[in-house]
């Protein structure tokens, strides 16, 4: 009989060459390492602890405070045998615009009900999680075929795009800082190497900053930048906490989010796994239950929607570490961060403009990312189901096409994904059907021959 498997690997000191040999998931480096390899980490994911809240209307003190200890929790629950940080979900940020009708500017005024509504979607999740854990991952890859997961991925990117595109629009100054956002970001992400290469948005941003800040601080071309908020904040002290307001109309909105956390993470979970050379799948249940419940802690008390992240993934390529010990390290570091008014102030000061301008760009490579699937899994265009559904599915989510449901609302993001989930399963199934049976017919035709 096979012994259990215990829920954490027998981890074990590093011994080879960091040069040479990867760190491989259940091994350990020496504490001076670890750190500075956490705090890389945590720095990679400030577009999804910082950038994400803010175009969410969220404050991201809380969001890299309850970040921290999501990863913590994600490591304990899935056994320490997935690495991965969890971040702020940019999946949520359709639903929760259409569920709260936030602008994209300041504060989001109805923050209650997207914390209700992300509760709801976490619990969602954690559900198929534990389906997952009894019963594997064939059926998610069959209802979510690549054809599929690309474009729901494609449908988040360009059903935010307008959104993002009026945050830039309120005067001339604002739109050319977004096209000098833009720019930062590009140079950084194609003329650089190594670490500063992975992260890009940190860097693009800062740049953009300086140059804001030069325009229109020092020249006056624009509406200043206000330092006041700094030296006013303490350096360390709680951040502010909310609750959720429990909406069934945008429990409904939000809840969906669920099935394109589920697509992009099962993308997260391969690709790790390919990595490592090991075979992640037997944890993916684990990993999706785990996300589900951190999801739901964290709307409980004011924060953002939470996920697996791509940067990790980025930031694991280029040090050929795939330790989980060193996310612990990096949940603490943005812990000790979430915990300082004076870095919540310094976020605060950044102008509306550049957040616009890095949403372009992160909206664009979302989109991207969708395409990338397709490509990569060399989706065939020359079937008019897959046509069709790519067609369909991606004009509903750019034109924000919802369908109402008596008082009840599904939204652009909802809508489309449903549709592109529907059709697959409709579509593909009677183009199969019709090929089995040209084929038979084309097998049964006798020859005939002439004497």
């Amino acid at each position: 009989m096979q012994a259990k498997e215990p829920w954490f690997p027998k981890f074990k000191p590093y011994q080879g060459d960091l040069d040479v040999t990867p760190v491989q998931v259940d091994e350990y480096l020496p504490a001076g390492k670890s750190i500075v390899l956490g705090l890389q980490h945590a720095f990679a994911m400030f577009g999804a602890t910082v950038l994400a809240p803010l175009l969410m209307g969220f404050d991201p003190n809380l969001t890299i405070f309850i970040t921290g200890i999501g990863t913590i929790l994600f490591f304990l629950m899935t056994g320490g045998r997935m690495p991965s940080y969890l971040g702020s979900s940019f999946a949520f940020i359709g639903a929760i615009a259409a569920a709260t009708g936030y602008a994209g500017v300041g504060s989001n005024p109805n923050i209650g009900l997207a914390l209700g509504g992300t509760m709801a979607c976490g619990l969602v999740y954690a559900a198929i999680g534990l389906i997952v854990m009894k019963t594997g991952t064939g059926w998610i890859e069959k209802l979510m075929p690549p054809l599929v997961t690309g474009a729901i991925v494609m449908i988040i990117g360009l059903n935010l795009a307008p959104i993002t595109i009026k945050s830039v629009s309120a005067n001339s100054f604002d739109t050319w800082m977004a096209v000098v956002t833009i720019l930062c970001i590009s140079v950084v992400a194609v003329f650089t190497r190594g670490m500063l290469r992975r992260l890009l948005l940190l860097v693009g941003l800062c740049s953009a900053y300086f140059v804001y800040f030069l325009l229109a601080n020092v020249m006056g071309f624009g509406k200043p930048i206000d330092f006041s908020f700094i030296s006013n904040a303490a350096w360390f002290g709680l951040p502010t906490f909310h609750s959720p307001v429990f909406n069934a109309n945008a429990m409904l909105l939000i809840a969906p989010v669920a099935i394109i956390l589920v697509a992009e993470n099962l993308g997260h979970f391969k690709a790790v796994s390919a990595m490592t050379g090991k075979n992640l799948s037997p944890y993916m249940g684990r990993a999706f239950f785990a996300d589900g419940i951190c999801t739901t802690m964290s709307a409980s008390v004011g924060g953002t929607g939470m996920t697996t992240y791509a940067e990790n993934i980025g930031v694991m390529a280029v040090t050929k570490v795939y330790s989980t010990t060193i996310f612990v390290v990096a949940g603490l570091f943005a812990i000790l961060l979430g915990l300082s008014p004076k870095f919540g102030a310094v976020i605060s000061t950044i102008p509306v403009a550049l957040l616009g301008g890095a949403s372009i760009v992160v909206f664009g490579l979302i989109t991207v990312a969708g395409a990338k699937i397709w490509v990569d899994n060399k989706i065939d265009f020359t079937k008019n189901s897959t046509l069709i559904i790519a067609a369909v599915s991606l004009i509903m989510g750019a034109g924000n096409f919802s369908l109402h449901i008596g008082a009840f609302d599904l939204g652009g993001i909802g809508t489309a994904t449903l549709a592109a989930i529907v059709l697959n399963l409709f579509l593909n199934r009677g183009e199969d059907a019709i090929s089995s049976v040209s084929a038979n017919a084309e097998n049964s035709v006798t020859p005939v021959v002439h004497h």
